[in-house]
């Protein structure tokens, strides 16, 4: 998921997305978060900025976690971390494809 959401933001392209994070305690929490890019005044990306939000928590356990539990399923199988975001990605995407949707339309209708 880091993966799509940077390659999103470093294509120039604002995405909103569902992100575990973690605490300093080990705990971990969701948000919904907007990332968009800002640029200087040559257009050129020179930071970010993110608005998070509280998920909705029957989203987070009925579309959410599943997806992210596969996808880490996937990764899990690999032998390094290039090949684990790659096997990642490549899921999400077959999981998009098979859906006939979009990632933004995913979320937006969870």
């Amino acid at each position: 998921m880091f993966k799509l959401l940077w390659d999103t933001i470093f294509g120039g392209r604002e995405i909103f997305a569902y992100v575990k994070n973690m605490a300093k305690t080990g705990d971990y929490y969701w948000v919904f978060a907007h990332v968009t890019p800002s640029y200087d005044e040559n257009r050129n990306i020179i930071g970010f900025h993110s608005n998070r939000r509280v998920p909705n928590r029957a989203v987070i356990e009925t579309t959410i976690t599943p997806i992210y539990a596969a996808i880490l399923q996937q990764e899990m199988q690999q032998k390094n971390g290039k090949d684990a975001v790659a096997a990642g990605v490549d899921y999400l995407m077959q999981f998009l494809q098979a859906k006939n949707t979009t990632y933004d339309a995913l979320i937006f209708s969870a």
